[in-house]
Parts: C-alpha cells; structure tokens; sequence
C-alpha cells in the first residue's frame, strides 16, 4: 500500500510539476532570399510574355510591388532586364543573351571538338584538352586524358590562369586589348619556379603566338609537364577557344612537343571550319 501510494504521488507530481521551457525553434531557412527573388523573377518571362508588369510580377512571385521595383532596379542597372518607357513593362535584358551566348559557345565547341580531340589524342597518346577563356583565367570544357599511368589530368570545369597555360596564351594572343588589359589586371601569381610573372614577357609571349600560330608552356603552370595549344575561331573569326595537348616531361621532349604544332594546330582548324570559320586559304 504504502509502496503503491509513494509511486502514486512520484507519477502524479510529476505529471502536476509545471513543464519546463522548451528551446525556441530556429525558422527553417527561407530560399527567398534577394538572389533567389531576383532568379525567379527572370524566370517568369517567356516567349509567350516578353513584356511583364509590375503588379503582375508581385502577383506571381507573391511579394510586395515594392520588392518587385527594388530588384528590377537592380536587375535594369546590371543589362538583366530593360523598361519599356512607353508601357512600364520590363522584358529580358540584352545581358542575357551575351551569358546565353556564352552557354551555347560552350556548348557547340564541346559537340563539334570531341570527335577531332579523339584522334589528336590517338596521334600524340597524351591528354587533350578543350578550353574557354574566362576573365583572367581559362576553363576546361573538354577532357580527354591519356592512357599512360603518368599524364597531365585537368577536371572538367576546373580553372587555371591565362597567362601562363598554352591554352589561355592561344586564346589571349588574339583577344582585343581590352580584354588583354582586363585579364593582365588581376595580377600574375607564380604556379611555379618557372612561371613568366613580368607583364612585358608575357605580352611578348603572345606576340610569339600571333606569329607561330600556336603557344608552348613547359612547367610554368604544373612542375613536370609540358603542352602546347592552338586557337578555335567561331563562325565570324574571332578566336573562341583553344585545343591542347599535354603530357610529363620524361616523355615529351622539346623537340617532340614542337613536332606536335602542325597536329594540334590541324585540329584546331577542323573544330573551327565545324564552327563555320572559313579561313582565307578556304575562300
């Protein structure tokens, strides 16, 4: 009795005792974030509805018209989106189409490359690469790597500096000066011992390029290895890309790297006839 009536009054005192403060729940993170806004908010236009309003745009996106004007304005000043003075609307900005054009670049050098990159790599035995120019620094689209134990290895859509790869000089050398200017003004940081830092030499190295056709790295970019690449023109001539091959130094010999420049430079010009260029030795 007095053992059930001591667990009785244990079970009723506890279940009487006030409950202790339970810890506030952190709100669960909103994705409407200003960014994620401003991307829905391009994303409502369409080929059926170029022209949105802003009490529309608030409607759709659930938001105040407030919010709509503020990330317009930002969204206007930045080329992503223009205003139709004569109805207020906005529509896509003329900015969008250069990143789309950029994609579709990207996309069209990728397609029209691989089946040449293959039998460079089948020629030289060494890894192949396809890349793009990216402000200050070049971006891998296309990998194709060799068979051999030992060989250069770059992952799809890793990015290395311009300035001291094969692939970045072939582009650079014919970029306009702007572009040279904006890409020299991020600086030259050294990869390695024997990386070209001087703005001068490097302005002379692709001079080199503009009169060889081609560009030489040996190590200024990964210790060990050497490449050379040459430049891809789109359908207007204006130089797009670059295809390179690369491999370790213990089998790719001066002599034997110089010995690929008329191989890698032959695919560079099958890639670009594929994307329309007609050389003047075509026309």
């Amino acid at each position: 009795m007095e053992t059930g009536a001591r667990e009785k009054t244990v079970r009723t005192g506890t279940a009487d005792a006030a409950p202790a403060t339970a810890p506030r729940k952190r709100p669960a993170p909103t994705r409407l974030s200003s960014v994620a806004m401003a991307v829905k908010l391009l994303k409502t236009f369409s080929e059926g509805e170029v022209e949105i309003g802003v009490t529309s745009l608030a409607k759709r996106l659930g938001v105040a018209k407030s919010t709509v004007y503020r990330l317009a304005s930002t969204l206007v000043s930045e080329g992503m989106l223009e205003q139709n003075r004569d109805n207020e609307k906005y529509r896509l900005g003329i900015a969008l189409f250069g990143l789309g054009a950029l994609v579709r670049q990207r996309m069209n050098v990728s397609t029209e490359a691989r089946q040449v990159m293959f039998d460079l790599r089948e020629a030289t035995g060494e890894t192949v690469h396809l890349a793009i120019l990216d402000g200050s620094q070049i971006m891998y689209v296309l990998n194709l790597e060799s068979n051999h134990a030992i060989r250069m290895r770059a992952d799809l859509g890793s990015r290395k500096p311009a300035f001291c790869t094969s692939e970045g000089r072939a582009i650079l050398a014919f970029q306009t000066p702007e572009i040279v200017d904006r890409a020299f003004a991020q600086g030259f940081q050294p990869r390695t011992l024997k990386t070209i830092t001087q703005p001068q030499k490097i302005r002379d190295a692709l001079e080199q390029v503009r009169r060889d056709g081609y560009a030489r790295e040996d190590e200024q970019c990964e210790l060990g290895m050497r490449s050379i690449a040459a430049p891809i023109r789109n359908d207007t001539g204006r130089v797009v890309a670059a295809v390179g091959v690369a491999g370790p130094l213990q089998r790719i010999t001066e002599d034997l790297l110089a010995s690929y420049a008329p191989q890698v430079m032959n695919a560079a010009s099958i890639i670009s006839a594929r994307l329309g260029y007609k050389s003047v030795a075509n026309l």
